[in-house]
């Protein structure tokens, strides 16, 4: 590929190639507990450990799971939400040289056994309230071993002896466990075990650190194998982009999950890697949220659309300070353009869109934080050491600036492939080259523009109708809050289009008030033929919302019908 016009915006303070140290991600935890053990790498509801007690703590457990058989190229299971205990337990595995498979706390029964057949998980590592769903499963898997940790475990006093109770409150459940038989403390592994587990030998190229499986949205989730090098690689490329931040110095607000590769990568990792200080919250709360920027003033805020729009249209926004924040990059979803400018306004940082899927470590591209232009709408331009281009659907080749087409990527970030999956790993890399499944096109200055997922393109009677061009509209009318956009089916056009919408608190508007908004903004047949007001629309635990669970909802609803006439 030759046609690279981006590495002209590169400022100066940015390589557009990197040098990558050819050591493991845990290596980098070791180094920071020497060079500064008494700062505090979390902060997790009111508790902060310091890098020396993190690194000893990691090392407790990764001896005492390998004096449970965990050995080099064993699967081990998270099923945590964010939390010290989360990243002791991710660190203390990769010094096993086992393999990560991080786990959603709110997988069903069917989808726990699912992943855990599929990884063939021996050691799974979750929350007490979650052990009831976790031991229904084991049966019919191939786990030996499960540790349970509590919320309470790293509380200060005395939210440590309050939490039990609110946890009831919310619940319903008390958990009472032994430290005995396949059942294991936390905190009593801790306490048993010494901070010196065996020394591993390790292939930084080859040798996987993290089977992180996609969110299954067209099909079975697919366990994604990413190496040690691929996630070093695409948190040096990030450190690198936000060449402002100040290693040791920054403070990192984690709202996103880090069983999400997004989280997992631009907080955790990209943390531990520059001796940043990780605030993390266990789930996404608005009012949570705002209270601990206010109160702890993070610098740098990685997130999604649905969280900065929550945060916006909060009632007692007004009431906190945000000023802290210096830089955000979003992810997951496509950023609305008012939401950008408004954050920013409120905040005095930058927050600018990014782009990638958990089949690059994740991200591939971003708009310049700092100095360059920035290009609304735009995901950006390549990180380094990454090559992209556009594919003609006509030609399979590399379509000229403005052409849309498939965006394809190619660099270090990118998987080694699909666990277990050769075919699909074929059909997604080719040449090197990595098949994202969406639609985009370049720019004649290297930025590239994402239109839509090839599968959620709509079309129309004859036209294709990329949802996120209608979205972008819609999310400048004042009183919607968030939206998605759909294809429909249609005996006439084959599909039309239809958008769900959630409305600000105390918003009113009618659909012919819309319908005049879309007609003034977009072409007609672009403009939606239903729309459906809902207090919430379905998301993914990172805040993308599930458009394709919408498909199915009306899909089912048409089924529905015709069995009844």
């Amino acid at each position: 590929m030759e046609n690279k016009p981006w590495l002209k915006m590169y400022p100066d303070s940015i390589p557009t190639t990197l040098k990558y140290e050819t050591r493991t991600v845990q290596s980098y935890l070791t180094e920071a507990a020497k060079k500064q053990p008494n700062k505090a790498a979390i902060h997790f509801m009111g508790n902060e450990i310091t890098y020396r007690e993190l690194s000893d703590q990691v090392m407790r457990m990764a001896n005492y799971l390998q004096g449970l058989g965990v050995k080099k190229g064993d699967c081990v299971a998270i099923m945590l939400p964010n939390s010290s205990q989360g990243v002791i337990s991710y660190f203390a595995i990769l010094h096993t040289g086992a393999i990560v498979v991080q786990t959603n706390p709110l997988y069903t029964e069917r989808e726990l056994e699912y992943q855990m057949k599929d990884s063939n998980a021996k050691v799974i590592i979750g929350l007490d309230i979650l052990y009831p769903r976790i031991s229904k499963v084991i049966e019919n898997t191939n786990i030996e071993h499960v540790i349970v940790t509590a919320i309470k475990d790293y509380l200060p006093f005395p939210k440590n002896i309050i939490y039990p109770f609110i946890q009831k409150k919310q619940t319903g459940l008390v958990i009472n466990l032994k430290h005995e038989g396949n059942i294991h403390l936390f905190t009593k592994a801790l306490a048993l075990a010494k901070p010196s587990p065996k020394e591993i030998d390790f292939d930084f190229e080859n040798d996987l650190a993290l089977l992180q499986y996609t969110g299954g949205t067209t099909g079975y989730p697919k366990g994604v194998m990413l190496t040690h090098k691929n996630l070093i690689a695409n948190a040096t490329a990030c450190a690198a982009w936000m060449y402002e931040a100040t290693p040791g110095e920054e403070k990192i607000l984690g709202v996103l999950p880090f069983f999400h590769v997004y989280g997992m990568t631009t907080v955790m990792i990209l943390s531990i890697m520059q001796g940043y200080k990780m605030i993390l919250l266990p789930k996404f709360d608005v009012k949570t949220t705002l209270k601990t920027i206010h109160k702890e003033r993070p610098t740098l805020f990685p997130g999604a659309p649905t969280i900065y729009i929550g945060l916006l249209n909060h009632p007692e926004l007004h009431k906190y300070d945000l000023s802290s924040i210096e830089a955000c990059i979003s992810g997951s979803a496509p950023l609305p353009v008012d939401v950008q400018q408004k954050f920013e306004d409120i905040t005095g940082g930058k927050l600018v869109e990014g782009y990638g899927l958990t089949e690059s470590s994740p991200v591939t591209h971003a708009n310049f934080i700092w100095g360059q232009k920035r290009v609304k709408g735009s995901i950006g331009v390549p990180w380094p050491d990454t090559e992209a281009m556009i594919v003609s659907a006509e030609t399979g080749k590399e379509a000229p600036p403005g052409q849309i087409g498939e965006i394809a990527v190619k660099g270090p970030q990118v998987m080694k492939g699909y666990w277990n999956r050769p075919e699909d790993t074929a059909e997604t890399l080719k040449d090197g080259w990595l098949m994202t499944g969406d639609m985009g096109y370049m720019d004649e200055e290297g930025f590239f523009y994402v239109v839509d997922r090839k599968k959620d393109v709509i079309i129309a009677g004859g036209y294709n109708i990329y949802p996120r061009e209608v979205e972008e509209v819609f999310y400048e009318h004042p009183a919607i809050q968030e939206l998605v956009v759909v294809g429909v089916p249609d005996a006439y056009r084959g599909e039309t289009v239809k958008a769900y919408l959630v409305l600000k608190e105390g918003a009113n508007v009618t659909e012919e008030e819309l319908d005049q908004f879309a007609r003034e903004n977009l072409a007609a047949y672009k403009i939606p033929r239903i729309y459906e007001f809902r207090k919430e629309l379905p998301k993914t635990a990172v805040g993308k919302i599930l458009r394709r669970t919408l498909v199915d909802e009306e899909r089912k609803k048409m089924e529905s019908e015709e069995k009844t006439t």
